[in-house]
């Protein structure tokens, strides 16, 4: 029993990971031969990066007053204030912020791909395409991975710069740290190379965002119950891939 339940799990798992390689695989091969519409790509950026800036601005904000609210109570107890802006940098252009902003992006961005969609696909408006002779992957999903791989590494620059100004806000206000102090000692801690590699990260979470969001949108199936299913799968999918993409990118960036 125990057997067959892994064996079905395995079976399904490697058919998700089988359906979303062959759906990236086709919306890049469309996105490299330039068979895009650029209007479309700019609609779909608007709509997915503009309209998710002010949560994630406010996920940077309370994120950076933490980290340097925490970073300040550790440093004054050491004699280490000189630090604490080196300190909330090295988090922000590491780890929180392409993680958090593609957290929040999948589930702002990646819920609406699915929910869109997948109204497409139970009104058989998907089919309507094919039978027209056009590639659903070309018009629906390579404009929408394209406009994530473009606006989640934007979004996390201007997270990192929030994250930072806000740790320097909280510092200030704790133990009086000096605006000089506080970005010397980012400047000092912090490499280009930990700024670029963050981005990095923002690039494979939008990828991992705009694909997991199409092929539940692709997938789903039965009215306006299973388009709430697909979207809550799409949303919960996009953060395990995420965290997990996480880990192996870190280990890979940034292992001595």
């Amino acid at each position: 029993m125990i057997a067959q339940v892994a064996g079905s799990a395995l079976g399904r798992f490697f058919a998700y990971a089988g359906g979303l390689s062959m759906m990236l695989a086709d919306a890049l091969r469309f996105a490299f031969t330039l068979r895009i519409r650029p209007t479309e790509i700019l609609r779909q950026a608007f709509f997915l990066g503009v309209q998710s800036w002010p949560i994630i601005t406010l996920t940077s904000l309370f994120t950076g007053l933490v980290i340097s609210l925490e970073a300040a109570a550790t440093a004054v107890s050491f004699g280490l204030q000189s630090y604490i802006g080196g300190s909330v940098a090295f988090a922000t252009f590491r780890e929180l912020g392409p993680m958090l902003s593609g957290i929040v992006f999948a589930g702002r961005a990646g819920a609406a791909i699915t929910a869109a969609l997948g109204s497409m696909k139970v009104t058989e408006q998907i089919e309507a395409l094919q039978s027209m002779g056009a590639s659903p992957t070309k018009v629906l999903v390579t404009p929408r991975l394209l406009a994530c791989v473009l606006m989640l590494p934007l979004l996390t620059i201007f997270a990192d710069i929030v994250g930072i100004c806000a740790g320097y806000i909280m510092a200030w206000q704790r133990v009086h740290l000096s605006q000089y102090e506080y970005f010397h000692s980012v400047q000092v801690t912090v490499d280009t190379s930990d700024f670029l590699k963050g981005l990095v990260k923002a690039v494979v979470f939008g990828i991992i965002v705009s694909m997991v969001a199409c092929y539940e949108g692709f997938n789903a199936s039965g009215g306006a119950d299973g388009v709430g299913k697909a979207t809550t799968q799409a949303v919960v999918a996009s953060i395990i891939l995420i965290f997990a993409a996480n880990f192996l990118l870190s280990f890979l960036l940034f292992a001595p």
